[in-house]
C-alpha cells in the first residue's frame, strides 16, 4: 500500500481512480480496495478526497488564492471543492481561512493563538 499511498501523495490532482492506482502497483482493483481499506481503515478515493482537502487547508494557511488550491489538489470546479471543504471542516474555505487567520495572529500579551484553541509562544 506504501507504494499506491506514495503515487496519490506525489500527484494529488490526477484523476485517479481505484483502477490505475492498482495498475500503477501490479495489483487488481478489488485486491487494492480491500487491502487498503484492511490497512487504512476507507477506501482509496475516499482517503485521496481527504488527502486533498488537507492539502488544500495547508496551502488555503500559506495565502495561495483559492482557484490555484482547488487546480492544485485535483478538483474541477470551485463549487465542487467548497461543497467538499464545507463537508470535511465544516465551513466553507473562505470562513475556514479567515477563521484560522485570526487564530493564528498575535494576541497582545506575544502570545500566538493557533488554530486549535491552544496557545504557544511566538
Amino acid at each position: 500500500m506504501a507504494r499506491a499511498l506514495a503515487l496519490m501523495h506525489a500527484h494529488p490532482a490526477q484523476a485517479w481512480t481505484v483502477e490505475e492506482l492498482a495498475r500503477g502497483i501490479g495489483m487488481s482493483r478489488s485486491g487494492l480496495a480491500q487491502r487498503f481499506t484492511d490497512l487504512l481503515g476507507m477506501p482509496p478515493m475516499q482517503y485521496l478526497g481527504q488527502w486533498r482537502l488537507q492539502l488544500a487547508a495547508q496551502k488555503l494557511r500559506l495565502g495561495r488564492p483559492l482557484a490555484s488550491v482547488v487546480e492544485e489538489v485535483g478538483y474541477e470546479s470551485e463549487a465542487a471543492f467548497n461543497r467538499a471543504f464545507k463537508r470535511e471542516f465544516g465551513m466553507p474555505p473562505a470562513t475556514w481561512r479567515k477563521k484560522t487567520a485570526r487564530a493564528s495572529t498575535p494576541d497582545d500579551d506575544g502570545a500566538r493563538r493557533v488554530a486549535s484553541g491552544g496557545t504557544a509562544s511566538a
